[in-house]
This record gives C-alpha cells, structure tokens and sequence, in this order.
C-alpha cells in the first residue's frame, strides 16, 4: 500500500530519475513542491517546458543555443582561430567563467568508450574536422576530461587533426591550487609532473 496519494508518489518518482536525485531527496523536493504557491510552480512547469520547446544545438559548436548559432559562435569579438574541445555542454560553462579564454568552442556530447559502445560516430569529431578543414583555425585545445575515455578520445582527436597542418593542444592537467601533496592522488602527481613548465 503506498505511503503518500497517488500523483505525490508520482511527482516523487519522476523526480528521482534525475541525475543525483535520490529516494529522499525527491520525497523532499515533493513536498516543496505541494507546500509552494502555486504561481511558483507554474513557473517552474513553464521554465521547464520552455527548455525544451526553445532550445536546441549551435550548428556551429554544438553548444546550446535559442537560435541558430549560440551567442559565443555569433561574437564578433571572439577569437575564431582557437577552437576548444570539450565533453559536454557544462564544459563550456566553467571555462567560460575562468575568463581567461576568448576563442570558440566545439563540443562532442560524449567521449569516446568501446566498454559503452560510444564509437567515433557517436561524438562530433567529423564535425570538428570540417569545421578546420574550412579554414582558419590555427590552432585546436583539447579539453576533454582528464579520464580514460578523455585521453582515448583526446588521443584518437589529436590523430585526426595532425594532418590537418592545425596545433593540437592539451589542456594542462595536475594539482589544484591549495593541494597538499600528501591527500593528490597518483595520476594526478603523474599527470602534474608531465606538465610541469619553467619558472
């Protein structure tokens, strides 16, 4: 016999399919949502709707975009000889709000993973060789995650544009400011001693 009324357990069941959403955390975010104003969750209901009716990819970057191209690939300003390879959508974000990159980006929706099946088709990397064969990008920042199906799908990017006459990079990887040494994990001393640059 279920505990709460039916379109309760419902709303809590959607809920927990999303990503880190567990069994409590859903209970929770159900009952905020009953005990809300009801303009307040009619506002959410449109805000999600909204998302999906409006939004869609970059034909450009595959980035998301409210028109045809994102508002990165439509900047004038921005500088359109780098092009920075990233995983996912989000990645854009965090390297957006570093401040410390003005080019564009091309994003893959997924890396590389034989054990889950995501072959090269999968991801947009004929999309990114296009976009360099069509001139003007001197150089490509692989940005992908520092795991194995980021390396895999660093490396097998790296040997798609070598031909190309195109600089392929690699984002640094290592300690994070404010480490202590003794709580980094092995790879990531490995990964930071492999990077390491003159002072």
């Amino acid at each position: 016999m279920p505990t709460f009324a039916e379109p309760l357990m419902k709303l809590m069941e959607a809920l927990k399919t999303l990503p880190g959403i567990g069994a409590k955390s859903a209970q929770r975010m159900a009952f905020h949502v009953l005990k809300a104003p009801r303009e307040e969750i009619e506002a959410l209901a449109a805000a999600l709707l909204d998302v999906k009716s409006r939004l869609r990819l970059c034909s450009e970057c595959f980035n998301i975009a409210d028109a045809e191209r994102c508002t990165i690939c439509n900047d004038a300003a921005r500088d359109r000889s780098k092009i920075c390879v990233v995983e996912e959508p989000g990645n854009v974000a965090v390297i957006e709000r570093s401040g410390g990159y003005r080019g564009l980006y091309h994003v893959l929706h997924g890396a590389l993973s034989p054990m889950h099946g995501v072959g090269p088709d999968q991801i947009r990397a004929g999309a990114l060789v296009a976009r360099v064969r069509s001139g003007g990008v001197h150089e490509v920042i692989l940005a992908t995650n520092p795991t194995a199906d980021g390396e895999t799908t660093a490396t097998h990017l790296s040997s798609l544009l070598a031909p190309l006459g195109v600089e392929v990079t690699r984002i640094g990887m290592g300690l994070p400011v404010g480490a202590d040494i003794d709580y980094v994990d092995e790879v990531t001393v490995s990964k930071a001693l492999d990077g390491r640059r003159r002072v």
